[in-house]
């Protein structure tokens, strides 16, 4: 039958409905009948309904800027990057760190550094006026020090912290992240594109290439111009 051509159809979710139904319903309707036929696309409709209804925007994902999360931040408003499978935000903060001449504090948290941790966040935020970073890497590997990391984001005193001072934090999805951190902190992460117009654009935004200075330091041949 025509409804088994869209059962067994690779774009099941974009297949038009057979015996005059593609009329007689809306986008919303033929969503509901895919998701009888084929449970598997309804992610893949709910896309297309999104892009009908709001614009291709509310689908794909900004391309990662991380100049812009850190205006937004602040001395009293950590920021915590939620990783994904083979994110690493390291390279691309030590070069914003390089940008703005900060001076990066980084550790990686496990079994026994949460006080060598407090003791680094102490000094950066006792510093006079100084650009100092505190990276605290896989907050995920320390739970029980979550409930002291939690204490000192809420003790911090603005009135004598480093106003220069901010506080990084990089973490798997996990549910023992201090709640209250989460809701007053800048939150970042870092997706694998999908697709090659996002992979190309990540590669245009990423270092060196974002760096005018890159192409500039190419020698030219016999006054050719190309890149």
């Amino acid at each position: 039958s025509d409804y088994r051509v869209i059962y067994d159809s690779a774009d099941a979710h974009q297949m038009p409905l057979p015996d005059g139904w593609q009329e007689r319903v809306n986008s919303f309707q033929k969503m509901l009948v895919v998701r009888c036929i084929r449970p598997d696309k309804i992610g893949l409709g709910i896309q297309d309904f999104v892009i009908e209804k709001m614009g291709e925007q509310f689908v794909k994902p900004p391309n990662f800027d991380l100049r812009a999360c850190f205006d937004d931040a602040n001395y009293m408003t950590p920021l915590v990057f939620v990783l994904s499978a083979g994110s690493d935000p390291m390279s691309s903060l030590i070069k914003l760190s390089e940008d703005i001449r900060a001076r990066i504090d980084s550790i990686s948290l496990g079994q026994g550094q949460g006080p060598k941790a407090e003791a680094m966040i102490a000094r950066a935020q006792g510093a006079a006026d100084e650009k100092i970073w505190v990276v605290l890497q896989n907050c995920h590997l320390a739970v029980s020090w979550m409930t002291s990391l939690e204490r000192i984001v809420e003790n911090t005193d603005p009135a004598k912290c480093n106003r220069q001072y901010r506080l990084w934090c990089t973490t798997y999805p996990t549910p023992d992240f201090p709640v209250s951190i989460l809701m007053n902190s800048v939150k970042l992460t870092m997706e694998p594109p999908r697709g090659l117009r996002a992979n190309i654009l990540g590669s245009y935004k990423a270092d060196p290439i974002c760096d005018p200075s890159f192409f500039g330091s190419v020698i030219r041949n016999e006054g050719h111009e190309w890149r």
